[in-house]
C-alpha cells in the first residue's frame, strides 16, 4: 500500500511528471507499467490543422465499425433508418423534425459511449468487480433513459399527428 496526498491507495505506483499512476493489475508488474515516454508516444498529439482533422475522422469512423459490431448498436441504426425519414414526414416545423432526429441520433450516441465504457472495463480484467458492474450499469441505464425520452417524443408526436 503506499499513500498519495493522505490517501492511502492499494496496487503499485508509478510516477509520472509529479503524479502517482496507481495500478491494480496483480499480473502486471512495475516492469510493465508504461513509462512515461511511451504516454508521450502518441502520434495523434503532434498532429495539427486538416492533418489532425483528418485522422480524427478515420477514428472517428473505425469507432462506426466497431460500434456495428455491437447487436443493440446496429438494431438501433436500423431503427434510425427507418425513424430519420418519418421524422421527416411526422414533423410539421423543422424544430419538430429537429427534436424527433435528435432524440433518435442521442440514442445511437449514448449507446456508442456505453459501448466505450464496456470495451474499457473488459480491457482492466473481464473477472468480476463490483466497480465495473457499477460503470457497466450505469452505462445501461444511460441507453435506457434515452431509449425512454426517443420513445415519449415520439409517442407525443404521433400523438399530435394523429389527433390533428
Amino acid at each position: 500500500m503506499t499513500r498519495h496526498r493522505g490517501a492511502a491507495v492499494t496496487g503499485q505506483a508509478v510516477t509520472h511528471r509529479g503524479a502517482v499512476i496507481v495500478h491494480d493489475n496483480p499480473a502486471m508488474s512495475t516492469q510493465q507499467t508504461p513509462s512515461p515516454a511511451d504516454t508521450d508516444s502518441n502520434p495523434q498529439k503532434s498532429r495539427t490543422g486538416l492533418r489532425r482533422m483528418w485522422h480524427a475522422t478515420l477514428y472517428s469512423i473505425e469507432g462506426l465499425r466497431a460500434g456495428w459490431t455491437e447487436t443493440a448498436f446496429r438494431q438501433e441504426a436500423l431503427a434510425a433508418m427507418v425513424l430519420l425519414p418519418m421524422g421527416l414526414w411526422l414533423g410539421q416545423t423543422w424544430v419538430e423534425r429537429a427534436l424527433l432526429g435528435g432524440v433518435v441520433l442521442l440514442v445511437l450516441i449514448v449507446e456508442l459511449l456505453n459501448s466505450g465504457i464496456e470495451a474499457s472495463i473488459d480491457r482492466v480484467g473481464l473477472q468480476w468487480h463490483a466497480l465495473s458492474k457499477r460503470a457497466k450499469d450505469l452505462g445501461s441505464a444511460a441507453v435506457l433513459l434515452s431509449l425512454l425520452l426517443c420513445l415519449g417524443v415520439w409517442v407525443g408526436a404521433l400523438w399530435q399527428r394523429l389527433a390533428a
